[in-house]
């Protein structure tokens, strides 16, 4: 919510893009779905959205620089900023294709546009300098939340100086919150984020969530289900579709009563995992090889259960 109202400031203009399928709260701005052509603006996805407000956001596919592209032409000297999941995680585990957060930077650069990566999920968990680091394209400000805080309530969003000396008290723009600076989460903050700094975290991440993915894959096939697993490191989803999911679009064609079924089988096997197929698993550090393969154990019954 913020970082838009600092993109409006910044830029003097008043419309946002942001991706179908991405999740970034629920402020008003953000409770969109989109209308009835590509890259018009949206319809409120809540009651109690007023339409001039959502009118302000324009809603187009993930992974389409080409709708992006068009968004900005039709809606020319208007768009503040584009506001994206870089590796898109709530709809299921999507990531970015090759060159599309490259493209989204280039269009920004063109467009004189704020590009904000919310990376309140992939921040900290896919890389100690997160989706940036991994695919090496560089965001105007960045969102982050869950795993800064260790588990405590928490949220940060930074930039860069330009932008940011907009904000209260050195610039115009007002922010505020109750819990601001928080000093038990803040001390959580720390500890976790010095206990990522320290030897082999995200090696480990990356070998334990491999093991998984590829015991998934295996356990699938040989109970002739088919699934497309989607994973960026620490995190994945597993899709029922024999295609490659790169959108929300493409999500909701996957079979997703099947996923239910999965859902209900790991559950009555001892293994929770989320109830919806739009959410991402993850795998932690806290996760050991005997709990994957009890996992993997489970996913084995339940995928020839549902295979019947």
């Amino acid at each position: 919510m913020t970082a838009i109202r600092l993109a409006r400031a910044y830029t003097q203009k008043d419309s946002i893009i942001k991706m179908a399928g991405c999740y970034h709260g629920h402020s008003d701005s953000l409770l969109v779905a989109a209308g009835s052509g590509a890259a018009e603006h949206s319809v409120p996805s809540s009651a109690g959205v007023p339409t001039g407000i959502a009118g302000l956001t324009v809603v187009i596919p993930y992974n389409d620089i080409e709708a992006a592209k068009k968004a900005f032409q039709i809606h020319k000297d208007k768009i503040a900023a584009v506001l994206v999941e870089p590796i898109a995680a709530n709809m299921g585990v999507v990531p970015p294709v090759d060159g599309y957060l490259k493209g989204l930077r280039d269009l920004c650069d063109i467009e004189k546009a704020v590009l904000i990566f919310d990376e309140v999920i992939s921040g900290f968990r896919v890389a100690r300098g997160g989706a940036q680091q991994l695919y090496g394209v560089k965001a105007d400000v960045t969102c982050l939340g869950k795993i800064i805080g260790g588990g405590m309530p928490l949220a940060a969003f930074g930039g860069r100086a330009d932008i940011m000396d907009m904000l209260a008290p050195a610039g115009p723009v007002y922010q505020a919150g109750t819990l601001s600076g928080n000093p038990i989460a803040t001390a959580a903050a720390i500890a976790t984020l010095n206990i990522l700094a320290k030897g082999d975290c995200y090696k480990k991440l990356e070998a334990k969530s491999a093991m998984f993915a590829e015991g998934l894959k295996e356990a699938a096939k040989e109970a002739n289900v088919s699934v497309t697993i989607n994973r960026v490191g620490s995190l994945l989803s597993c899709f029922f579709t024999g295609r490659p999911v790169h959108n929300f679009d493409d999500v909701k064609t996957t079979n997703i009563e099947r996923f239910k079924k999965f859902f209900s089988e790991m559950l009555s096997r001892g293994v929770y995992i989320a109830p919806s197929a739009y959410e991402a698993m993850f795998v932690s550090l806290a996760h050991s090889q005997k709990d994957i393969k009890k996992t993997l154990k489970a996913s084995m019954a339940g995928f020839k259960s549902i295979g019947k």
